[in-house]
């Protein structure tokens, strides 16, 4: 699970709320909550959103991210069925549980993208794709570095 700190005293808190301090939308707990206006209570994103996240995270290199295809249970159910092999014996055949490639087929879960290139290799089939990150370009000069002021935008 993805932990998020309260941006004013750091404590981690299960319900934060997105609040206006000082013309700042922060995400703070409940106890910071009185310092301004609560605009709206923090959702947090579904175990699966989570894992995308973190998948992300994990996997960017040099402006290249790598995701599964959305489609990569079906993919990966009609391709193992079209070789005759039934949950059980490519499970066996991949070296992982027959409930993993259950939660897998039924898009339960995601497969790590270790496993995702296994099963691509075993299957013949394309589930990891490689996209490009967009930064924006911020012009600085030479010698300049970043402030905070540079990534935030004020609402107004």
């Amino acid at each position: 699970m993805i932990r998020i700190n309260c941006d004013l005293c750091g404590k981690v808190d299960e319900s934060l709320n997105r609040t206006l301090i000082e013309n700042v939308e922060l995400n703070v707990c409940s106890a910071c909550s009185k310092f301004g206006k609560v605009l709206e209570p923090i959702k947090r994103p579904s175990a699966k959103e989570q894992h995308k996240q973190l998948i992300r995270l994990h996997d960017e290199k040099e402006g290249k991210i790598e995701l599964l295809v959305e489609d990569f249970a079906e993919i990966i159910k009609k391709r193992r069925e079209s070789i005759g092999l039934t949950q059980k014996d490519f499970a066996k055949k991949i070296n992982e549980k027959e409930s993993t490639v259950h939660n897998i087929e039924t898009g339960a879960m995601e497969p790590q993208l270790s496993l995702a290139r296994k099963l691509e290799k075993i299957l013949g089939v394309k589930l990891v794709e490689e996209h490009e990150e967009r930064h924006e370009n911020i012009k600085k000069q030479k010698g300049e570095g970043f402030t905070l002021g540079d990534f935030i935008k004020i609402k107004r």
